[in-house]
């Protein structure tokens, strides 16, 4: 990246400013008068976004002489205009996006690090409040691109629309039917498990990353809830189907089966990393996934248990907090080109009931608003079919919005498969007693 004369562009930034509105309106939002060197263009261009705040347009230089209340501004004014001689009326559009961007990064970090010695130096330390704003100065963008015209790029949509979306599969047929396919394998959506406390949410997220690595996945699964290796032992047991309890004694067994799994997906590893609840960020999070991809690590997918356990320094009550962590967690698919799957509770009033609707997500609505799919976990009759577990629709923007399939779950492995009988309800039933028969008759 070529070095820009920063001080020199400030006065580009105030010519551009005051001629063309477009240049303005994209600038406005991210430019803090901090970020100029010169008194007199801070003091212009204070007048020139003061008046498209309020105007929503750049002034004429009659409107801005008219806001030249003291001779201070009308000398800076006289001064500004004067350093406009030297600047070209024709300027490439596409270089003058790429350097102010550059200008804003750069003035943003700078300006943030002076504070944060500041604060340093007055005992006021918060780096989750630094973070954010390095994070914040870093992410300036000031896009270019149009979008998309129905009828000019009709040619250009059509090979989209004609063509599938690229997905990969969730594990199970009947959540794949769903969702066209399974996950977006290119991100840009956030999908969410919903379920009472205890209803089995992290065995799902669990049997969606064995899934995942099952073809050829690599996922990153962050707990917040149970330890590295705790989430370790569930998942050696799902992937060898050898039981929880039998694992200390079957370590060769296992191993072999971990050995097989990697012949058969070179790339399909799951990677799990710990962090205590309430202690990080999605910016902590985003910053800790870069620093996997600078050693080599591709991820397909990023598994969260779960939002709820995610810390927001902005919000001041849990609707605002939890919302936050949904939009940050929905930028991470952005970010990474890979879907993230996590999971929410439920209130008191979905407790117990089936096919709870999107009025029972607890402490925030403003995670239904966010996610692209919801979906229920709910026990249909733990009474009567303790190992029958029910998947429902509350939420989809990629395809039937309704719906509930029962699905069976061994416990012994954490292993949720679907089968057939498990949404019969008199059938499953009778194969559960028969089961618990030959179960009593081969104990006697």
């Amino acid at each position: 990246m070529l070095k820009l004369d920063l001080d020199y562009f400030e006065v580009i930034i105030a010519y551009k400013s005051l001629t063309d509105s477009t240049y303005l309106a994209s600038i406005v939002d991210y430019v803090d008068p901090k970020y100029f060197n010169n008194k007199d263009v801070r003091s212009i261009f204070g007048i020139i976004s003061g008046f498209y705040i309020k105007r929503n347009t750049s002034p004429t230089i009659a409107e801005i002489k008219s806001y030249l209340t003291t001779s201070e501004l009308k000398t800076s004014f006289k001064a500004v205009v004067k350093l406009f001689d030297d600047i070209s009326s024709k300027l490439n559009t596409e270089e003058l996006y790429s350097n102010t961007e550059q200008f804003l990064k750069e003035r943003a970090v700078y300006t943030t690090m002076m504070e944060t010695v500041e604060d340093i130096g007055n005992d006021k330390v918060d780096t989750s409040d630094i973070l954010l704003k390095f994070e914040k100065a870093c992410n300036i963008s000031l896009t270019q691109e149009m979008g998309i015209d129905l009828s000019r790029d009709f040619n250009i949509a059509k090979q989209h629309i004609e063509q599938d979306m690229p997905c990969v599969s969730t594990g199970w047929q009947w959540l794949d039917g769903r969702l066209s396919g399974g996950y977006l394998r290119d991100g840009r959506a956030l999908y969410v498990f919903a379920g009472e406390t205890n209803v089995g949410k992290s065995i799902v997220l669990g049997n969606t990353a064995v899934a995942l690595a099952k073809q050829n996945k690599t996922v990153l699964i962050v707990t917040l809830e149970m330890s590295e290796f705790m989430y370790a032992k569930r998942l050696y047991s799902n992937l060898s189907k050898i039981p929880i309890s039998s694992l200390r004694g079957s370590m060769d067994k296992l191993k072999e089966h971990i050995g097989t799994h990697d012949q058969k997906n070179p790339n399909g590893k799951i990677l799990i990393k710990e962090f205590p609840p309430s202690t990080i960020t999605g910016n902590h999070l985003k910053a800790y996934i870069k620093k996997l991809t600078s050693k080599g690590v591709r991820l397909d997918a990023i598994v969260i248990d779960y939002v709820n356990l995610l810390h927001s320094t902005i919000g001041n009550n849990s609707y605002e907090r939890v919302k936050y962590c949904t939009e940050q967690l929905r930028a991470l698919s952005y970010e990474f080109n890979c879907p993230v799957i996590t999971a929410t509770q439920l209130n008191r009033s979905g407790y117990d009931a089936n096919e709870p609707g999107l009025n029972t997500i607890s402490e925030s609505m403003g995670l239904a608003a966010t996610a692209d799919v919801i979906c229920s976990i709910y026990r249909p009759d733990p009474d009567n079919q303790e190992n029958i577990i029910s998947f429902g629709m509350m939420k989809n923007r990629f395809g039937v919005n309704s719906g509930s399939h029962s699905m069976r779950i061994d416990y012994s492995t954490l292993t949720i498969v679907e089968d057939k009988t498990a949404n019969n309800t008199e059938l499953g039933q009778s194969s559960i007693n028969l089961l618990r028969t030959l179960d009593m008759d081969s104990n006697d």
